[in-house]
């Protein structure tokens, strides 16, 4: 019993990445990756929901006398 638990290397090695990932993924710097995710999207949102709609000239509004009125 005991050979079958041997311990498998094979499955305890951590892939191999990129240099700028694997320094990227050290705490300072993935805090600081973070925070500049986090704001960059915010950012972003932000900008996206201050523009204003298009409005097209060809589409009327809807009237307001649509709905029936109680006498």
């Amino acid at each position: 019993m005991a050979s079958e638990l041997r311990h498998n290397n094979a499955m305890t090695e951590q892939p191999s990445r990129p240099g700028l990932i694997r320094w990227l993924m050290t705490p300072p710097q993935a805090y600081l990756a973070y925070f500049v995710a986090v704001v960059l999207i915010g950012g972003v949102s932000f900008y996206v929901g201050s523009l204003k709609p298009n409005r097209h000239p060809g589409l009327v509004p809807a009237t307001t006398s649509s709905a029936p009125v109680a006498k």
